[in-house]
């Protein structure tokens, strides 16, 4: 039984919003050039293991590197990938895959069921070492059978209809396994995969540099020569590396849009299922109260936020959906209007009139630093004191490994390629980003629920819209306004590059480069 799920379902509803792909004859490209990309996120280590890189703002040069056994598309759907068939059990509880034949890691060994279990029994083994999407993944599998040169099968705890999506992420990233040896992990491993990009040069959190690898399974028809991802976390060195030609392609800040163009730059704005977004830890201070986190619900002026810094490229939202998913509830947005004095008055009810302080973990770059100061001057007129302890990007799991670092920690999220990891993660008793725990018992119920479903079961996306109003009923987590991807290139030179929606970052794996361009 081939279960293909809610991406399904999703892509129906995204579809409206995906440019237009012209029927015309392609452009000719330029197979000499280099994809020179800056970006502000980058990575400390190429292990898609390590939890720094359970962020999908992190994803580019994973992606690029390390081909997954089932490769998400554009809108999230699985398809073939290293694995190029699989089937499920009628009980949801095996998935056998089916390798594809001919494919090779990037130092020539091929990729066999043999390789597939030295990568399960790798990440099974790591344990909590692992980042969330890793840990998570192998916590559900009871063992693996390698069944032949090509066929591996999982059999899974219980049953789980969200394995594929699962397998299409670092999860499933198959590395070479002579990089495994001597209990490789984080920056001891070396990044060998079997993506259409191979590893030149790593200097961790300034730049991966990549070049094409001629024996990718997929073809290099078109594909640049090679992939450089720059971490430049400033938008203004981002956005002056592009206009004096040391990029070719930068992710910009949303208030850099005018100026991008004035500067002939064309603007590329990508939808995402993206979100700005308050992470509590509901141990700390008085985040446990509900009516405290109901109060700073109140006290954000989301549209304000959102006109004030984003140019048009974001609008308020109070849950974690887009409005174009399946599991969007629309009356979930009047939830919690702006009412600084309803705020104020939960304050008092909790007992703290006066106010009090919260410590925000700051994510050091222009665009984090935005968002959190028109936050941090928007609940001050309500009492609420944030304090800025400031750790670079990379940093971003201090705030849930032990002992948390923070009250809060404001981030922008990209969601997961499986919805309901996305809502375990955030609000779930042992999601990452949920070091308190739940809000709510009746959270995990329904996650539990929505697990034992097979993702194109008709049910599921109602348990999802439950889940849905228990995370605002609980208020959760704290979304601000949503985010789209913004990139200035040079007009006409980068060409293909789609949004990619089980991610928070876009897959640069197919994007050209013009034959007038460099």
């Amino acid at each position: 039984m081939r279960i293909w799920g809610w991406a399904v379902m999703f892509a129906g509803c995204l579809c409206a919003a995906l440019p237009a792909r012209a029927q015309t004859t392609a452009p000719a490209t330029n197979t000499e050039a280099t994809v020179v990309y800056y970006d502000m996120a980058g990575n400390a280590t190429l292990d898609p293991a390590e939890p720094q890189n359970n962020s999908t703002y992190s994803h580019e040069a994973l992606l690029a590197i390390f081909e997954p056994l089932i490769r998400l598309d554009d809108a999230g759907v699985p398809g073939p990938g290293l694995a190029d068939s699989w089937t499920r059990n009628a009980e949801l509880t095996e998935l056998t895959l089916h390798l594809r034949p001919g494919a090779v890691f990037h130092d020539g060994t091929p990729v066999n069921a043999e390789a597939v279990r030295r990568n399960f029994e790798r990440s099974a083994a790591l344990g909590k070492r692992a980042g969330g999407t890793v840990a998570e993944t192998f916590a559900l599998i009871s063992s693996y059978e390698v069944q032949g040169t090509d066929t591996i099968k999982i059999v899974l705890k219980a049953p789980n209809g969200q394995i594929e999506y699962w397998l299409g992420g670092t999860a499933g990233m198959m590395i070479a396994p002579a990089a495994l040896k001597d209990d490789a992990f984080g920056g001891t491993l070396t990044a060998i995969g079997a993506g259409p990009y191979k590893l030149k040069r790593f200097d961790a959190n300034v730049i991966t540099s990549m070049v094409r690898n001629d024996a990718y399974w997929g073809g290099t028809k078109d594909r640049p020569a090679g992939f450089e991802h720059h971490y430049v976390p400033d938008g203004r060195a981002r956005l002056n590396a592009l206009r004096s030609g040391q990029a070719n392609i930068a992710l910009i800040d949303a208030r850099q849009i005018p100026e991008a163009k004035a500067a002939g730059l064309a603007v590329q704005v990508v939808e995402k299922n993206a979100l700005w977004d308050i992470y509590p830890n509901l141990k700390k201070g008085p985040l446990g109260d509900i009516r405290i986190r109901r109060a700073i619900m109140h006290a954000i002026d989301r549209e304000a936020i959102a006109d004030a810094l984003t140019f048009g490229s974001a609008h308020a939202t109070q849950q974690l959906w887009s409005n174009q998913s399946p599991f969007y509830v629309p009356e979930l947005e009047n939830r919690y209007p702006f009412d600084q004095a309803k705020a104020r008055a939960l304050m008092a009810e909790a007992g703290y009139k006066d106010g009090f302080e919260l410590t925000q973990l700051l994510l050091n770059n222009s665009e984090y630093r935005q968002v959190a100061e028109a936050l941090q001057a928007n609940l001050a007129e309500v009492g609420i004191r944030i304090k800025f302890d400031v750790v670079d990007v990379s940093q971003f799991p201090l705030f849930f490994k032990p002992p948390p670092r923070g009250d809060i920690l404001m981030a922008r999220y990209g969601g997961r390629s499986d919805p309901i990891q996305t809502v375990f993660e955030l609000v779930g008793t042992g999601g990452s980003y949920a070091p308190g725990g739940s809000a709510s018992p009746e959270i995990d119920n329904l996650l539990n629920q929505a697990r034992a479903l097979a993702a194109s079961d008709p049910r599921r996306i109602e348990v999802m819209k439950k889940l849905a109003r228990e995370i605002s009923e609980t208020a959760a987590t704290l979304p601000i306004i949503t985010r789209a991807n913004v990139y200035a290139t040079r007009p006409g030179c980068i060409l293909n590059l789609q949004p990619y929606l089980p991610s928070g970052d876009d897959r640069f794996n197919d994007v050209r480069i013009s034959a007038g361009c460099k």
